[in-house]
C-alpha cells in the first residue's frame, strides 16, 4: 500500500475574509507516532488542522500529500472538539463511514459491531446518538474515524468538555490507535495530556510554527521565551 505519507507544507497560508489565519508555514508530517500541536488560544492551532486535513482551503504556498488527493481523502479522519452526531442509532452511525466506501450493508454493520465492542459502545447500538452523554459522544466519534482504518487522524481538542474518566477512556484510544500504527495530529490546550501523549510538539503561536521539537526536548528545555512561558502557564501575548 502506497503510504499518503510526507505531507509536506511550503509556505502554506490560510485566509478567511481577507485576514490571514495560519502561515507562512513550513513543515513536514511524516514518521509515526502522535504530534501534538500547543499554544496560546487563538494562535491558529484548530485552522492548522483544518488546513492540512483539506477542511481549510490553501491561499497560497504548497501542501503536497505523498499520493493524490483524492487518495489523501480516503485514508484519514478528522474529530472535531464537539462531537458531530448523526440522527441516526448508533450502530448506523458507525456503519456510515464504510457504506461511503462502497461496503455492503451486512458487512458494514458486522464491522460496526465489532468495533463497537472494542470502544465500549456494544450496549449502545441501539441508542440514538445525539442522546449521548459527552464522553459517549466522544468515543463514539473516535470509533466513527478510525472504523475506516485511516492512516493519518488529526482531533482539534478531543478531550476539552470532557470529565477526568473520560479523558482517561479517549487517552487510551489513541494509545492503541497509535500502537496500530495510525498517524496522529492533535491539538489540545492540556499540557499534562500533550506530556502524556506526544511524540512530537508543534507550539504554534500567531498563526506560526513558533518551535517544533520532539516531545523530550521541547519540554525539558523549549528554545524560545514564548514556549517556555505557555508552559510554565504565563499569559502569552
Amino acid at each position: 500500500m502506497v503510504s499518503l505519507l510526507p505531507l509536506q507544507l511550503c509556505g502554506a497560508t490560510a485566509h478567511m475574509r481577507g485576514k490571514k489565519l495560519v502561515g507562512p508555514v513550513d513543515y513536514t508530517l511524516e514518521g509515526t507516532g502522535l504530534t501534538m500541536v500547543i499554544g496560546p488560544n487563538g494562535a491558529g492551532k484548530t485552522t492548522f488542522l483544518r488546513l492540512m486535513h483539506g477542511l481549510q482551503r490553501v491561499s497560497g504556498g504548497e501542501l503536497r500529500w505523498a499520493v493524490s488527493a483524492i487518495q489523501a481523502r480516503q485514508k484519514q479522519a478528522f474529530v472535531f472538539q464537539t462531537p458531530i452526531m448523526m440522527r441516526r442509532k448508533v450502530l448506523d452511525s458507525l456503519a456510515f463511514p464504510l457504506l461511503l466506501r462502497g461496503m455492503g450493508k451486512a458487512e458494514a454493520r458486522s464491522k460496526a459491531r465489532q468495533c463497537a465492542r472494542r470502544f465500549g459502545l456494544k450496549d449502545l447500538l441501539d441508542s440514538w446518538a445525539p442522546m449521548l452523554s459527552g464522553g459517549e459522544k466522544q468515543r463514539l466519534s473516535l470509533a466513527r474515524a478510525l472504523i475506516i482504518e485511516p492512516e493519518v487522524l488529526f482531533l482539534d481538542e478531543p478531550c476539552a468538555n470532557l470529565d477526568g474518566s473520560a479523558t482517561r477512556e479517549i487517552e487510551g484510544i489513541l494509545q492503541r490507535a497509535k500502537l496500530a500504527g495510525t498517524r496522529i495530529v492533535m491539538a489540545s490546550h492540556d499540557m499534562g495530556q500533550a506530556r502524556r501523549l506526544a511524540d512530537e510538539v508543534i507550539f504554534f503561536h500567531k498563526g506560526r510554527v513558533h518551535e517544533n521539537a520532539r516531545a523530550g526536548v521541547f519540554f525539558s528545555a523549549p528554545v524560545t521565551r514564548e514556549a517556555r512561558a505557555f508552559i510554565n502557564g504565563e499569559i502569552v501575548e
